[in-house]
């Protein structure tokens, strides 16, 4: 039977990885299906009861365009396993990474109505000041606009709003850059409940480590090949923002449901890897803004050709990547 909510990981690990075992039980438990994707450092043999892994080998034998010419040794890698769990009829999906370990709250029930603090034409919002007192912001949230004041929520109206894509923040190690990580304390947890939606003109960052997905915004996962490792999730959540603007939809910020044991970084590395993210997020987003998209659900194909056409043409992203989306594009509308 088809399970209608499925969990995506991508991991280079082996089967007795403690965080993937420990995946894989509670998935059973809670009927998700869980599917993993591999790269080419994968372990050859990776057995692991209730868990749907798939090598670089297998990758190919997948009925999709995009698996023959996703780059190996990316992220991207991931994209395969939305198409997959799309394929085996999954209506709700939910991604992180190994490093990440769920509470109980991550299991729990989804609504895509949310009652919530919503900001409309609010500029960039840093969503990570809502939920601390501690100075702390988003990876991919743009330097230059730190300093900025951030709206009182007493200021904004609380109300349900309609929000397919929900992005879970993480504690003790959460999703920061490099510039944070070189330069303030860890491990920080989020000592405040709140949830904010952010819709029309309003902007953050949102990663790839606990987000939850409702069909309709399944075409808006699309992780990008041809840019640093470190913004495809962040830059694709940029893509997505912009185009929910156009189908009435905000993206929904709530409190941790997991809690990061962080895999071994080269800080340095990211730093470097983060440089096209300092210099070009904030552009990226004024870029976006400006273009004309054609509004409804029915245009979210359209639309994401035109927002990836336009990194392009700023060169942010590799021409290459139209081939890519194209590709997916293809897919997922087979799906």
């Amino acid at each position: 039977m088809a399970t209608k909510k499925t969990l995506i990981i991508t991991s280079i690990a082996n089967d007795k990885h403690p965080i993937l075992k420990q995946f894989a039980e509670e998935c059973k438990k809670q009927n998700f299906g869980y599917i993993v994707i591999g790269d080419t450092k994968s372990p050859a043999e990776f057995k692991l009861e209730g868990c749907d892994f798939w090598s670089v080998d297998r990758q190919l034998t997948l009925p999709f365009d995009l698996a023959k010419i996703t780059p190996t040794r990316h992220y991207s890698r991931k994209n395969l396993g939305y198409l997959l769990a799309i394929k085996n009829g999954s209506t709700e999906l939910v991604e992180t990474d190994d490093d990440n370990i769920p509470r109980a709250e991550f299991w729990s029930e989804k609504t895509r109505e949310v009652k919530s603090h919503a900001f409309e034409n609010a500029g960039w919002v840093n969503v990570y000041h809502y939920f601390t007192k501690n100075m702390i912001w988003p990876r991919g949230f743009p330097l230059e606009e730190l300093q900025n004041k951030q709206i009182e929520l007493s200021t904004l109206k609380n109300s349900s709003v309609n929000c397919p894509i929900q992005q879970g923040l993480a504690d003790e190690n959460p999703d920061v850059d490099a510039v944070y990580r070189l330069t303030y304390p860890l491990p920080l947890n989020f000592e405040i409940k709140n949830k904010l939606a952010l819709g029309k003109n309003a902007w953050s960052p949102f990663n790839s480590q606990n987000t939850y997905w409702f069909k309709e915004a399944f075409p808006l996962m699309y992780l990008p090949s041809f840019c640093s490792f470190r913004m495809t999730d962040i830059w694709r959540s940029y893509v997505a923002q912009r185009i929910a603007w156009e189908c009435g939809w905000s993206v929904l910020y709530h409190e941790p449901t997991v809690w990061q044991e962080r895999n071994a970084h080269n800080l340095m590395k990211d730093f470097e890897d983060e440089i096209p993210g300092y210099s070009n997020n904030f552009n990226i987003c004024k870029e976006l803004q400006s273009l004309t998209l054609k509004q409804g659900q029915e245009n979210i194909c359209d639309n994401i050709i035109t927002c990836y056409q336009k990194l392009i043409d700023i060169n942010v992203i590799g021409k290459e990547e139209m081939g890519l989306l194209k590709a997916w594009i293809s897919d997922i509308s087979k799906l």
